[in-house]
Formats: structure tokens, sequence, C-alpha cells
């Protein structure tokens, strides 16, 4: 079994080798990446900040296909309150547990007695 200096110095060959690889590569990849953009008639703009599927109209130029109806974006509803404090403050029972709950718990209360 070989030892770690071994595979630390196989690490470092392999990682050089690929090093190599990649510089003598890229130059072909971005002349194929730049031809097929250009058969395609993709601009850097259809690249940039597209989100969701492009569809292309018969003058070439792109246009973003949206859903006719979307639905609510992430983030953007509010979890229901399943836990309210004696000074009012709420907690959804959703991530990490609100501070004054946990204070309440460390202190010997039950958490059920403060579901809503």
């Amino acid at each position: 079994m070989s030892n770690l200096i071994d595979l630390q110095s196989q690490i470092e060959k392999l990682q050089k080798q690929a090093a190599d690889i990649k510089a003598r590569e890229f130059d072909k990849t971005v002349q194929e990446i730049q031809a097929k953009m250009q058969a395609f008639g993709i601009t850097i703009k259809d690249l940039q900040g597209t989100k969701g599927r492009v569809a292309r109209s018969g003058r070439g130029k792109s246009k973003v296909a949206r859903a006719a109806t979307p639905g609510p974006r992430k983030g953007t509803t509010k979890a229901p309150v399943k836990f309210r404090g004696p000074e009012g403050q709420t907690w959804s029972g959703r991530g990490q547990m609100a501070g004054w709950l946990a204070k309440l718990i460390e202190q010997g209360r039950s958490k059920d007695e403060f579901a809503v």
C-alpha cells in the first residue's frame, strides 16, 4: 500500500496533467462553441440570465417561453404560525427553533404549551 507522500505526489502529477490537457483543449473548445453559436444564431444575450426554455422564432431571435399562469415563487408565501409565545412571539415550526421557544424549553416548559 502506498503511503501518504506517494499519494500526494501522484495527485500533484495528475493535477498538472489535467491542467496541461485543459490548456491544450481550451482554444479548440472555444472555437467549437463559437461555431455552434453562429450556426444556431445564439448571442451572448441569449446565454445570460435566461430562465426557462428558449423558444426560437422564424427570424432567429430568441424569446423566453413563460408559463401561462406562473405559480408562486419560492419564498413568497409565509408558513402558518404553529407556536405563539407569552409575549406574542411566533414561530412556524420550520427551520431552526425560535430563540424564545428554545429558552422556555431550557427552563423546563413544554413546546406543546405554545402550540396554536
